[in-house]
């Protein structure tokens, strides 16, 4: 049996961390149900501390999702998620962010917008650059193998 799978960041502002990563994907992030969340505080299973006011609009505190617009058949969800520690140590698992344009003009966009650069790696005729995003979380950008042609 095969199973889906989301991919989970720990973070310290899971909202603007949601926008950043949105936006370097090109990627959407998940819209809030304010009605859904009220009625949650209505009936008692939630409360006004678990939620939080994120570009005017009511959300949950512990955490924001991105997508990719094609949908779920396309990519996992990735769910950014409140922790409160900071991050101390470098990532055991991390996302590879696989570009067609130029490397080097996409990775200055992302420094430009809050990543920090790294190093640049190679292997064979591959080659990337780590980086990490504004909260220290490390990932990589490669430019997108070509079709094999046989």
């Amino acid at each position: 049996m095969a199973y889906e799978f989301q991919v989970v960041q720990d973070c310290r502002d899971p909202h603007p961390l949601a926008d950043w990563w949105a936006e370097t994907l090109g990627w959407e992030v998940e819209p809030s149900d304010e009605a859904f969340i009220r009625r949650m505080i209505e009936k008692g299973y939630a409360s006004e501390d678990d939620t939080t006011v994120h570009r005017g609009s009511l959300v949950w505190k512990e955490g924001a999702a991105i997508r990719h617009p094609a949908g779920l058949l396309r990519a996992p969800r990735v769910l950014f998620q409140l922790v409160p520690e900071e991050k101390t140590v470098k990532n055991r698992m991390h996302l590879d962010v696989r570009v067609t344009d130029d490397v080097e003009s996409v990775v200055d966009r992302l420094v430009a917008r809050g990543a920090r650069s790294r190093h640049t790696g190679r292997q064979g005729p591959h080659t990337w650059v780590t980086l990490e995003d504004p909260e220290g979380n490390e990932f990589c950008v490669a430019r997108a193998p070509l079709p094999r042609t046989t």
